[in-house]
């Protein structure tokens, strides 16, 4: 598990194809892995790596074909700037919010304006992701947590302060870069909840139908 607040920005040193998927070696900036071990989970873009080989600056880590059709990490190349995070442990300030590292889908930054001496970064995620989405909510993009701002649709906007601007990705994002969302864990839970006994035997999300059923539309 991880809060979405990113410790160092890394870069892609490798990407080595391996059997129809592949492993990537990390170089970790100012990240330091004194205290981790072969096995540790480490956040990529928010996205859940097991450290397969560490060095002194670097962690390898393999990447299934599943990880790869779900997230940015498709797309990856070598040289490519990457927010990283360490797994959380008893004794981390939980600044952020609940994050697993398990991304549900890819979105695209369409618009972005100065406000203040913040950037309000405006969203479209995919649409099956938008019932998720809340406003005051939390969101993961790109393994930062985040404050939905507003919600309009299927798009979002988020008010980036200075400082993470300075110490993650989205300080170079430009308009029609494609980012890791993983939305909050509890709504993810809730709508599979709410089915209720019918879990077990019915596909889908929520519906109209269940929601009259639930007491929640009268």
């Amino acid at each position: 598990m991880f809060t979405g607040i990113i410790l160092a920005v890394g870069t892609i040193a490798d990407i080595q194809p391996r059997g129809g998927d592949c492993r990537l070696k990390i170089a970790t900036g100012k990240l330091s892995l004194a205290d981790c071990a072969l096995g540790d989970s480490i956040a990529v873009n928010g996205v859940c790596l097991t450290a397969v080989e560490l060095g002194d600056h670097y962690f390898c880590a393999d990447v299934s074909n599943e990880t790869l059709s779900r997230t940015i990490l498709k797309s990856a190349k070598v040289g490519v700037a990457v927010n990283l995070e360490l797994a959380m442990t008893p004794s981390t300030r939980l600044g952020g919010h609940i994050v697993s590292g398990h991304v549900d889908g890819i979105g695209k930054l369409v618009e972005k304006q100065a406000d203040g001496r913040s950037i309000r970064f405006k969203f479209k995620a995919p649409d099956s992701l938008a019932k998720y989405i809340a406003e005051k909510g939390s969101i993961c993009i790109n393994g930062i947590s985040l404050t939905v701002n507003s919600v309009d649709g299927a798009c979002f906007s988020v008010n980036i302060v200075p400082h993470t601007l300075q110490e993650t990705t989205l300080g170079g994002a430009e308009v029609g870069v494609e980012v890791n969302l993983e939305v909050d864990l509890l709504a993810r839970y809730l709508e599979r909840l709410m089915q209720g006994d019918a879990a077990a035997y019915q596909q889908g999300s929520i519906t109209e139908a269940l929601l009259h059923q639930a007491g929640f539309i009268k």
